[in-house]
């Protein structure tokens, strides 16, 4: 494979993934079947995609590098099992692909600098989604699967754990990457629920409230709740008045959302607020 027009891009953070032990990990961590279907987002040269229609299943690949579908148009073509989509992942509908066939498995090396509102659009997936494997910075993935009380822990980790189970399972060094990226990845598996336990009574206000909680986290629940709902009732809080948003669980966000509306705080007309500062801090790096 010559490395015409393939050189990584800047402005996609392109790191080619090359070390064959890692690759040979994360096929395992995925276990492909035939008969199963596959989505690879960001396949870039392919070197995970190998592996993966080695193992008999259908595969979709969705690339937005013009340069690199062109690679894979040619190099696949005529490969049973591959579809290739040139679009972009944040923008797709993934409803399309799972008709009325099984769950769909995703896969691939999110670009870092847009992990997070990729992973917020694909949870609006989640009823056709069976499982996830994700290579991501280090530093988000111990956010997804981080603690109440713990550093790491924001509305990135309430808000996908409420969806999905969340387990870390390697790290990968920058060494595996070409050209090497200045920070470390992991690989992390998502696997959405059926029916959150317990469930948010409104999941549009449930998001709402994780979203104020943390971008005041420093801010008491008391103080953090009457500046958003000025006319909700505090009694009977499930959660003590003076905590901050970093120490409860996401069981502790359900049951608050619950009760506010439960307590008749009008949660119609509400914006959703930004982002919290360094909520969606992810690096700059893509790798493939």
């Amino acid at each position: 494979m010559t490395d015409h027009g393939l050189r990584p891009r800047k402005r996609f953070g392109q790191h080619f993934l090359r070390d064959a032990q890692v690759l040979r990990r994360i096929v395992a961590a995925i276990a492909p079947r035939p008969g199963q279907r596959l989505v690879e987002i960001g396949p870039g040269r392919g070197a995970l995609t190998d592996l993966l229609l080695d193992g008999g299943a259908e595969l979709v690949a969705i690339e937005i590098d013009r340069d690199l579908a062109a690679l894979l148009r040619t190099r696949y073509a005529g490969r049973p099992g591959f579809t290739l989509i040139e679009g972009d992942a944040l923008h797709f509908d993934y409803r399309q692909l799972a008709g009325v066939g099984p769950p769909l498995r995703l896969v691939g090396n999110l670009p870092y600098n847009l992990s997070t509102p990729l992973l917020f659009a694909l949870l609006e997936h989640r009823q056709v989604i069976a499982d996830m494997v994700f290579m991501l910075q280090k530093e988000v993935v111990e956010r997804l699967a981080a603690t109440a009380g713990t550093k790491s822990y924001g509305r990135l980790s309430v808000m996908v754990q409420y969806h999905c189970e969340v387990e870390n399972l390697f790290p990968v060094p920058p060494s595996a990457f070409l050209p090497p990226p200045k920070v470390d990845s992991a690989v992390v598996r998502l696997i959405p629920r059926t029916e959150p336990q317990p469930a948010a009574l409104d999941l549009d206000h449930f998001a709402q409230l994780v979203s104020r909680c943390f971008q005041q986290r420093r801010k008491t629940l008391r103080n953090g709740l009457k500046s958003w709902q000025p006319h909700a009732t505090l009694d009977g809080l499930p959660a003590p008045a003076d905590a901050r948003p970093d120490t409860l669980s996401v069981s502790d966000f359900v049951a608050l959302s619950n009760h506010l509306l439960r307590s008749g705080a009008d949660a119609k007309g509400i914006q959703l607020a930004a982002e919290p500062a360094g909520e969606n801090a992810d690096g700059l790096v893509r790798s493939r």
